[in-house]
């Protein structure tokens, strides 16, 4: 998958959730979305790729992940390394490599969300 595709198919995803609220905290280039102030997705949305997210392999969207998936991810995938500037054990950073497609981008980005999501108090949970 080409980097503009990734960057489309993860902002289309990410603002497709309920709760969602997307903004720049770390500057122009850099998509943070969160769900009820929880950050899930973060894309590096910079033409050039100098973004915060794309000096380490061209990385181009960040991600949360449970450890045991983020570790299968990262020896079946080149393109999918530790997060970057995040967490290694509990996030994913994805780079714009052949062996990423649009299917495994939405999987990602939506069990990112489902992680969040299941982390907040019931009652501040979004209703679909």
């Amino acid at each position: 998958m080409d980097r503009v595709s990734l960057v489309d198919t993860a902002l289309r995803v990410a603002a497709s959730f309920p709760a969602v609220t997307q903004g720049q905290p770390f500057g122009e280039g850099a998509e943070v979305f969160k769900v009820v102030g929880k950050v899930f997705a973060i894309v590096d949305t910079s033409d050039d790729g100098s973004g915060a997210a794309h000096h380490h392999s061209h990385s181009v969207i960040t991600l949360k992940c449970a450890p045991p998936h983020g570790r299968s991810l990262v020896r079946d995938h080149p393109g999918i390394i530790p997060g970057y500037h995040m967490n290694k054990e509990h996030w994913i950073s994805v780079c714009p490599t052949d062996d990423i497609d649009e299917t495994l981008v939405e999987d990602l980005v939506g069990n990112s969300y489902d992680i969040i999501v299941a982390q907040l108090p019931r009652a501040k949970r979004p209703s679909a």
